[in-house]
């Protein structure tokens, strides 16, 4: 009942938050969680922090909603103190507040020759692994963060691993953290890499070998078969299957110049669509005319209609930006602009946005 609510649009919180927790809009949702981000009442006065709340979860993934919201508050209580991840506010029975950020996710902060910032990352991971903790879950360029000031932070911690003493165990999944850290530099910074970090690179663990050539198959018919989630970059299933298709589709529109297709927080499906359109052709009238041909797949959710999209150095649309429009997160986008004639364009887009639904109060 309680995941059904959310789906429908109920913006009820948990008794346990609910006269502390000021909500601004819903970051992610899936079958284990909600995230919402806005304002945590302290006794300091009110923060930005973000929430965590697994009551909305469906009954059927409430064991495993359970236990890694469990393990987060376990390792925020440690790396929160660290000064490299969100530090935990607060954590109830079914929900937890962790500090926000002024950072963005490394997909979307894209830090291309900065050697600086990895060796910022490279900082925070040994100052994780000193304190007994390994996060497990840094394959995924969302987990990392890159601050106004160009210093890493880690985020979600709901695999991550408490340790007493550098067992054996400990230092494989120390390992891989390191492993999974440097191809992100691999793939950002390459001319950065020194001799140890290649030989690192080059050398999978045991654990991951076998992973590989196992378990992995088993997590994505898990999570792609049975749970219906792909996790590319927080975008849902639809992002890996449906945009690429529905994006040519667009494209091959005589009115459409371009297009360029984002996930969001979706109430009812947990992650929706967002399409931008340049064309000069008025919303109704596009969407009337793309309804008389063939869609290759289910309409996105959304479908902004832009005289121009913001494009970057080699003429492709910047999905970074147009990312942060779809979420709502309007506060962030500052940083990326390069130039005034870019500023313009994106303020008329976050102007005319349509994804205002999620969002409760600014």
């Amino acid at each position: 009942m309680l995941y059904r609510a959310a789906m429908t649009g109920e913006s009820t919180l948990p008794k346990e938050v609910a006269s502390r927790f000021r909500s601004a809009l819903v970051l992610k949702r899936d079958v284990f969680s909600t995230i919402e981000r806005g304002h945590f009442l302290t006794e300091q006065g009110e923060v930005p922090a973000v929430l965590r709340r697994i009551d909305v979860a469906p009954w059927w993934t409430s064991p495993l909603a359970h236990h890694l919201f469990h393990r987060e508050a376990r390792a925020l209580a440690i790396a929160g103190k660290l000064g490299i991840a969100p530090p935990l506010l607060f954590a109830g029975r079914r929900s937890l507040v962790r500090g926000w950020i002024d950072g963005l996710p490394v997909h979307i902060a894209k830090p291309v020759a900065d050697a600086a910032y990895f060796q910022s990352a490279k900082r925070s991971l040994r100052a994780l692994h000193r304190a007994g903790l390994t996060h497990n879950d840094l394959a995924k360029e969302q987990n990392w963060l890159r601050t106004p000031d160009g210093r890493a932070a880690l985020t979600d911690f709901q695999l991550a691993s408490r340790f007493r003493r550098r067992s054996f165990l400990f230092r494989l999944m120390a390992y891989e953290d390191l492993r999974h850290l440097l191809k992100h530099k691999r793939r950002y910074a390459p001319e950065s890499l020194t001799a140890g970090e290649r030989r690192v690179l080059a050398r999978k663990s045991w654990l991951t070998r076998i992973w590989m050539a196992t378990g992995k198959r088993v997590y994505y018919w898990v999570t792609r078969g049975v749970l219906n989630v792909a996790d590319r970059e927080g975008g849902g299933l639809r992002l890996v299957d449906d945009a690429p298709a529905l994006t040519a589709w667009l494209k091959r529109h005589p009115s459409v110049r371009d297009a360029a297709i984002v996930a969001f927080p979706d109430r009812r499906s947990g992650a929706g669509l967002y399409a931008f359109v340049e064309s000069d052709t008025p919303d109704a009238s596009l969407l009337r005319e793309l309804a008389a041909t063939a869609v290759p797949a289910r309409m996105p959710e959304r479908l902004q209609v832009v005289p121009r999209l913001p494009r970057d150095g080699l003429g492709a649309p910047r999905t970074d930006i147009l990312q942060l429009i779809a979420m709502n997160q309007i506060d962030l986008i500052d940083p990326l602009i390069v130039s005034e004639a870019e500023k313009e364009v994106v303020a008329r887009i976050v102007a005319g946005r349509h994804n205002l639904r999620d969002r409760y109060a600014l």
